[in-house]
């Protein structure tokens, strides 16, 4: 407790994260990916302001002018239509300035969709959930059990990690993280998603599914995002190593914006 104390009241540095979600006005909606970024903060000894933005209001032609002052993006879960292209404009903004970027669950699958539109050239793409009629489905149901009601993957699962990667820096071999969503990223795509140098750096052990996908250190610091829930086990003693991760990768980040405003 002395340290966790000394650590949150002592701080050697402050970063400001960039929270882009649809139930921002919901103080408790974020709670716990409130929390493990705070105590993701008290092992990177800095104290972590958090901007909760609404993703309707980066629909426009100036969020990048709203976004260009944070040390680091991250877009949570969420269902439904709205506020869907902001998010997408969000995952954009971060891939090509190069800024920290954390997707979870529906963080991940906009990641994807921006990624098959703006690099893969599928125009168009997007998830059934929001465009059932889309030309390129990158984000759909899984086929098994698509018409039943159980079609909501709860609960821990485990992945395979690939080596050589920043989701092997963080997790090892293997990651065991929990799930709640129904939409998955599409199988039949990934092979262009891959030739057109998106990483997908962990699948499921058993269904072969999208857990992580990443890009590549050489073109960007630091972009991730995950399907599953990682807030759900971060703690004060030890945070969690995705978010201790993201924080140290905002730090990074917060340094080099520095070194330009002294430059």
């Amino acid at each position: 407790w002395d340290d966790l104390v000394f650590e949150t009241e002592h701080p050697q540095g402050e970063v400001k994260i960039a929270m882009v979600g649809k139930y921002v006005d919901l103080s408790d909606s974020y709670k716990s990916v409130n929390e493990a970024l705070r105590h993701a903060g008290m092992r990177n000894h800095v104290r972590v302001k958090i901007d909760h933005l609404d993703s309707e209001t980066m629909e426009g032609a100036d969020a990048a002018d709203k976004l260009m002052q944070y040390d680091a993006i991250l877009v949570p879960g969420g269902f439904g239509q709205r506020g869907v292209e902001g998010k997408i404009n969000t995952a954009r903004f971060a891939r090509e300035h190069k800024v920290p970027y954390l997707g979870i669950c529906l963080g991940m699958q906009v990641a994807t969709i921006e990624y098959a539109r703006h690099v893969a050239g599928l125009n168009n793409a997007n998830s059934t959930e929001f465009d059932p009629a889309t030309p390129h489905p990158v984000i759909a149901l899984i086929e098994e059990g698509k018409d039943a009601d159980g079609t909501m993957r709860l609960g821990a699962q485990s992945s395979d990690v690939t080596k050589d990667t920043l989701a092997h820096s963080i997790y090892g071999d293997v990651v065991t993280e929990r799930h709640r969503h129904r939409y998955e990223a599409n199988v039949n795509y990934l092979d262009q998603l891959r030739k057109a140098g998106l990483v997908i750096s962990a699948l499921t052990q058993r269904e072969q599914l999208t857990e992580i996908v990443e890009l590549p250190k050489a073109v960007h610091p630091w972009f991730i995002g995950v399907q599953f829930h990682p807030e759900f086990k971060s703690t004060p003693w030890a945070g969690h190593p995705l978010f201790n991760a993201f924080i140290k990768a905002a730090v990074e980040q917060h340094g080099r914006q520095k070194l330009k405003a002294v430059a």
